[in-house]
């Protein structure tokens, strides 16, 4: 910024970027760089609302952290990320490392012992849109436009979606303008997007989200997962802290009541805490394909370790009856609307790692092993669709393209989950159950539906959670392995 900008510009005291060998001290010095620039914003916000008309614009800027290296060297192979690809200068800007401490901390611990040269913190040239400064203080916000006497913009950063995108993720993001490429799979802005749409889809903070993951489109299963949350928080031995409802309404007691929302959110979610996030946390995305894109797009960000859908679908072979499940190997997507990022041509594979974990879950739950557990559970192709009444089409040509697939079931999430996490390098994986047999004539209708709810719902969550439970035991690097990574990729997970 030139002497002249300055004069047009209020901005806090800068100070120059300093180098970090250790990773902990490095996250340190974010959190105190990201405070002094929101807590400026907030300062000076709040003297316009009070009614204080500033003379020059007013901005801060989101950290960054910074690596440059020379050698062609090789990392350890083993792993698919803290490592850049070939020698030069690579930059993140970062927003809440309060929030992400022990990612940051673990990703460019990995950085530093890869490449064996410090990174650099210090402020960026990305400014921090206000909206987003004050997201995290419930007691301040933004007015909309039309309130003040004069344009919010005229003084104040304001999110630009023009420079919010998925670029990076997509594979299209260009150097930076100094050349520089992208460290991380999510820009500062980006992220605070994400975090603010979350809190308003799920009505819970951020904050309260689990590195594990599942997606159901019931709320039965959300009925469950409070029981099974209200058994582990009486159990001292399970490692489970708190239960997070909507409303960020969170209990300790296995015996205290959560009170219902006047409104619930549209994706009501639901959090199972353990220590240094490693608890589990349940979406009820509800019906249908663009529930899912959202969420997840959304979600990502958070860098999970896993995702998982568990839910109901439609059985398309006579020899499967109600309440079996399908444990998805591959996924005919014509849901659509990921078309645009994620071609149809890419295929979404199943991941090893994941379809052990549920398998094995479901042996445990059943107490079935071996080739017996064919009784009960098929695998194969799930096709997802955008049209919840596809029975009622010509059924020539949907039902010739579900024959040539040889798809198994057929649901409105599955594929859009998987697509999304290929796509955003989350580990994901489906395990759905039969709720109704359409080209066999047996439709989902209440009188069946009562039965199979009450007898096969708590089981199929508590296989989800088994699963997950599986995943947390493994290895960071086993999860994340190189099946989700391409020819160049970032080096943050």
């Amino acid at each position: 910024m030139t002497k002249q900008d300055q004069v047009a510009v209020q901005t806090p005291l800068s100070s120059a970027p300093e180098a970090f060998t250790d990773a902990e001290a490095a996250v340190s010095r974010l959190e105190a760089l990201y405070a002094q620039a929101t807590n400026f914003l907030l300062d000076r916000f709040g003297a316009v609302l009070r009614g204080d008309r500033p003379e020059r614009r007013i901005r801060a800027f989101y950290p960054e952290v910074r690596i440059t290296t020379t050698t062609h060297a090789k990392a350890d192979s083993r792993l698919s990320f803290g490592h850049v690809a070939v020698p030069g200068t690579y930059v993140a800007t970062i927003t809440r490392p309060d929030l992400f401490r022990n990612y940051l901390i673990q990703q460019i611990e990995l950085l530093i012992r890869s490449h064996g040269v410090p990174v650099f913190v210090g402020p960026s040239t990305t400014a921090i849109p206000v909206h987003f400064a004050v997201a995290a203080n419930p007691a301040v916000t933004v007015p909309q436009e039309g309130v003040l006497d004069f344009p919010l913009r005229d003084v104040f950063d304001v999110p630009d979606l023009s420079t919010t995108n998925d670029d990076i993720v997509n594979g299209t993001a260009r150097p930076l303008a100094d050349g520089s490429g992208h460290l991380a799979p999510f820009t500062a802005q980006r992220i605070d997007y994400s975090l603010a749409r979350l809190a308003h889809y799920t009505a819970t903070d951020p904050v309260h989200f689990q590195n594990f993951v599942l997606f159901t489109n019931y709320q039965f299963y959300v009925d469950e997962f409070e029981a099974f949350a209200r058994q582990m928080l009486a159990d001292p031995t399970s490692g489970y802290t708190a239960f997070v409802a909507p409303g960020n309404r969170e209990i300790t007691n296995p015996d205290e009541g959560l009170p219902a929302l006047a409104k619930m959110p549209q994706m009501p979610t639901y959090h199972l805490k353990r220590r240094g996030g490693q608890g589990i946390t349940l979406v009820n995305i509800g019906v249908g394909p663009s529930n899912a894109k959202t969420a997840t797009d959304h979600i990502a960000v958070l860098r999970p370790h896993a995702w998982l859908m568990v839910g109901h679908c439609a059985g398309l072979r006579n020899s499967q009856s109600l309440g079996d499940f399908v444990l998805a190997h591959a996924y005919l997507r014509e849901d659509r609307v990921l078309d645009d990022d994620l071609p149809v041509w890419v295929p979404i594979p199943a991941l090893a790692e994941i379809q052990i974990a549920l398998e094995e879950a479901v042996a445990d739950v059943s107490s079935i092993e071996g080739f017996e557990l064919k009784t009960i559970m098929r695998t194969g192709t799930v096709a997802t669709v955008d049209n919840r009444n596809w029975e009622l089409r010509d059924q020539t040509g949907p039902v010739h393209r579900l024959s040539l697939s040889r798809a198994v079931a057929l649901d409105m999430e599955s594929a859009t989950i998987a697509a999304n996490g290929f796509r955003f390098r989350v580990p994901y994986g489906t395990l759905l159950c039969v709720s109704d047999k359409p080209l066999h004539g047996e439709l989902k209708l209440p009188g069946m539906a009562t039965d199979f709810y009450r007898t096969q719902v708590s089981r199929h969550l508590l296989i989800g959670v088994r699963a997950m439970e599986r995943l947390r035991e493994m290895p960071l690097e086993r999860i994340h392995s190189r099946k989700l990574r391409s020819f160049e990729e970032t080096a943050f997970l």
